[in-house]
């Protein structure tokens, strides 16, 4: 019977009546390994905690469970209710250790059984417990960067209504749904909040007002393994008619001295095990299967073996108030026996990822900033204070992984075979859908070590030990831009002086002193973008070229964004492949990838709402490649997309390059946040991760095989360590020395505006590479600019020519000025 029913069980768990049918089942390994199946299924290697700190509100209740001494009656407390400023000292504590979580536990509605807590609240000014809570946990949000998870018990929809604007994630542990346990002789007797449709009530009332969920089975009070099946299927009932429901947490009985159930025995290690198994393939494969490790000491790898993939809540500070013989075991401990178990622990947040991803939907607004800024793409916490472009150090985990260092890695995991399947499969050049490589995206640990490994491997096979870069100039010849990009801290509407500096608009005269000085300095690109100038047409960027040409002829002219083609084709009233042609014919080189950001239109309608589409972006790319002009691609990741938006993006750049093979690099941008106006609007996350921005460039490499051959990292905006960390992780391009770069160090940025050769190919050394100065096309550098660049003179002073009513025009005026040669 066993083989029947767990013989290809579905993603989302088995079937009512097969889950009954578990209750006779006794082949707890039988179990357990399908189990583990199901669950890395949904979670890979990865096992998650919380953490956080304990808050028990209140230790008075009206009820008298008998196995609890976490309830007190008024005599046998000094105070009714922890006061505010105490609970907000102890979250600054706790902050100031890394918790990100602060769980409030507290009785159901002592006000109704004691006076003591009454006149408690009275005193306060509070009519009821969740009043007083629903205060303090406003305090903590508004004084803290905590999240408060609550569990108050059974509520009605006002309440809930009341706790949804203070509150990251609630919950009520159903325990059983046997009434049986509520009858007299049983641990029930006498507590009315027990009664289980009352509480499966409250779960029901939090999924319709769209609250992310806790909930749980407390086994070995009494009850049979039909009625813990029977607990979880009413638990899943709800969460498939609402969704709320992040984790189903099974907590084993542990007896306590002065309780009616002191002597009572304890679940062995079978039982706990068989249920977690059974809780893991009722729930299926994407829901997290939660037991406190501190009620099991010793044996947390058997745990895991048994489906589960999360240790809840821990506490580096407070306490287990519930099981206070109970403590937490060490964040070190837990991560050893973790991967003792094969699998690598990492931190979440009190919202699961799912709801996280999906925030506008399951959080109150007063709760988006702070969760915003404290995830990653994947809705996990962003672990490290790595932002891009800022003087903040690499985690040196993340670093010992991408060097393969096993004396800085203090626990390791194994790879997932999944991982190891799609890096074969990535190395052989086959092209992945968009859930592999969202795959590749997620990984962590052991995974994210093997997937910068791969993209080292493909990197050495496809560009040998080489490490490229160019010498050039950019020019910004406007930063007057009647777009509204939220993420863009470079233009200026044509009267502001916000953010940094006064509007501008170069002259001719400015454009050519500014390419002749970088080509008497050794440059043989200068890179030309701008914002959109209200008053700019198709001819403004061929006057540019013009410009460009009479004062340096042999200079490699790499210009104009795609949404630039595209609004100066349009104010022409041209063709995009014939307005293309035209550019050329002028002088144009090549194009810039930028203006991409990412190819998902549903995060462009956040972030560019007026820019141009993915459709569109890619039809200039594609017109371009047409009439012979080659091109980058770029993608600027980490503010309120996704990896699937990640995925999305190399999938369609990858599909174009097939078509036409134009695209001669792949550049990833990071976010760089703090200048961002959807950044200071508490709109966006703080860029990516530093995993997330190798992963990026590794996972690129992967899925570029054979199409795209160099990836390029930004170290203005990826820094020294992270330079170095991507020439282990795929990397073979160094971009540009970027004389005069200002569009990143407008976000924030702070790492300079021009790497000289030397200080160029002194990274590239470091790093055991070969440094190649190369023109765009990734050919040779000219032999004299490259000695130019090698004994270039300090630049002059820039001239940023304030902006006027009317367009300046871009042809030089000036009569005298010598063209390059």
């Amino acid at each position: 019977m066993l083989d029947a029913i767990i013989e290809n069980i579905p993603q989302d768990g088995l079937g009512s009546e097969q889950a009954l049918l578990l209750a006779d089942i006794t082949e707890t390994e039988l179990l357990m390994a399908a189990a583990t199946t199901l669950r890395d299924r949904g979670f890979y290697n990865g096992i998650s905690y919380s953490r956080k700190v304990f808050i028990p509100l209140t230790h008075l209740c009206r009820d008298v469970c008998h196995y609890c001494t976490f309830a007190k009656t008024p005599k046998k407390i000094e105070q009714a209710y922890l006061p505010v400023e105490q609970v907000l000292a102890q979250v600054k504590v706790a902050e100031s250790m890394g918790c990100k979580e602060a769980l409030f536990t507290l009785g159901e509605k002592p006000e109704l059984r004691y006076k003591a807590a009454r006149d408690a609240l009275e005193e306060m000014g509070f009519s009821s417990t969740l009043e007083y809570l629903a205060h303090v946990a406003s305090r903590v949000l508004e004084e803290t960067n905590v999240l408060p998870h609550i569990n108050a018990g059974c509520m009605d929809e006002a309440e809930i209504a009341m706790l949804r604007p203070v509150s990251a994630s609630m919950g009520i542990m159903l325990e059983s749904a046997s009434k049986r346990l509520c009858e007299k002789g049983m641990p029930h007797y006498g507590s009315p909040d027990k009664d289980p449709e009352l509480r499966l009530e409250t779960i029901a009332r939090a999924g319709q007002a769209k609250v992310p969920f806790t909930s749980g089975i407390l086994i070995g009070i009494g009850e049979t393994r039909r009625e813990r099946v029977m607990s979880l299927l009413a638990l899943r009932d709800l969460h498939k008619t609402y969704g709320h429901i992040q984790e189903i947490i099974i907590q084993n009985f542990r007896a306590k001295p002065n309780t009616k159930m002191a002597l009572a025995p304890e679940p062995d290690l079978n039982e706990l095990l068989w249920t977690i198994a059974v809780a893991r393939l009722i729930f299926g494969a994407q829901m997290s299967i939660q037991a406190p490790p501190n009620l099991s000491p010793g044996v947390l790898p058997q745990l895991l073996a048994a489906g589960l993939n999360d240790w809840g809540g821990v506490s580096p500070l407070s306490p287990d108030f519930v099981n206070p013989e109970a403590p937490w075991p060490h964040l070190e401990t837990l991560a050893n026996e973790t991967a003792i178990a094969g699998k690598y622990l990492h931190e979440r947040l009190t919202i699961y990822p799912r709801y996280v991803r999906d925030y506008t939907r399951w959080l109150d607004p007063a709760l988006h900033t702070k969760v915003l800024h404290y995830s990653d793409g994947q809705g996990l916490p962003k672990e490290d204070r790595w932002v891009a472009g800022q003087n903040v150090d690499a985690p040196q985990l993340d670093l010992a992984l991408i060097q393969q260092n096993p004396e800085s890695i203090k626990s390791t995991s194994a790879v997932s075979s999944d991982i190891n399947v799609l890096l074969e499969r990535a190395m052989n050049a086959e092209a992945l859908n968009e859930s592999e490589i969202v795959r590749l995206f997620s990984a962590r640990g052991s995974d994210f070590s093997a997937v910068c490994r791969a993209a080292d491997e493909l990197r050495k096979r496809r560009c040998g030990d080489q490490v490229s870069y160019v010498v050039t100039r950019n020019i910004n010849y406007t930063n007057v831009c009647y777009f509204k990009c939220q993420f863009c801290a470079f233009s200026k509407g044509k009267l502001s002086e916000n953010l940094r500096g006064r509007p501008y608009d170069l002259s001719g005269e400015e454009i050519s002193r500014r390419a002749i000085e970088a080509w008497q300095r050794g440059a043989s690109e200068v890179c030309m973008q701008g914002g959109i100038h209200p008053e700019y047409t198709g001819q403004t960027y061929l006057d540019i070229l013009a410009t460009l040409r009479s004062a340096t002829p042999d200079m490699h002219i790499h210009a104009f964004s795609p949404l630039e083609v595209w609004q100066g084709a349009e104010t022409l009233g041209l063709e995009l492949e014939h307005y293309l042609q035209q550019l050329k014919d002028a002088g144009l080189h090549t194009l810039p990838g930028t203006a991409a950001e990412v190819l998902d239109d549903d995060v462009r309608a956040v972030l560019c709402p007026d820019k141009i589409n993915t459709e569109q972006w890619l039809a200039v790319m594609a017109a371009a490649h047409k009439v012979g002009l080659r091109s980058t691609a770029t993608i600027m990741y980490g503010h309120v997309d996704s990896y699937s938006s990640w995925a999305r993006h190399l999938l369609a750049v990858r599909a174009l390059q097939i078509k036409t093979g134009g695209f001669t690099e792949f550049v990833p941008l990071p976010f760089v946040p703090p200048e961002a106006p959807i950044y200071l609007k508490g709109k966006a996350r703080r860029g990516p991760s530093f995993r997330e921005a190798i992963l990026m460039h590794a996972v690129a490499r992967l899925v570029f095989n054979g199409v795209i051959d160099n990836i390029q990292a930004s170290w203005v905006k990826m820094g020294e360590q992270g330079v170095e960390a991507l020439l282990n992780a795929g990397v073979n391009d160094l971009g540009g020395t970027l004389m005069n770069e200002t569009i990143t160090r407008a976000a924030g940025a702070v790492h300079g505006q021009e790497a000289a050769p030397k200080l160029m190919e002194a990274r590239i050394a470091r790093a055991g590479r070969q440094p190649f100065q190369r023109n765009t096309l990734y050919g040779a550098a000219d032999a004299a600019q490259r000695q130019r660049s090698y004994v270039a003179p300090p630049l002059d002073e820039v001239v940023n020519t304030p902006a006027h009513k009317y367009e300046r025009s871009k042809l030089s005026q000036n009569d005298g000025l010598i063209a390059a040669g």
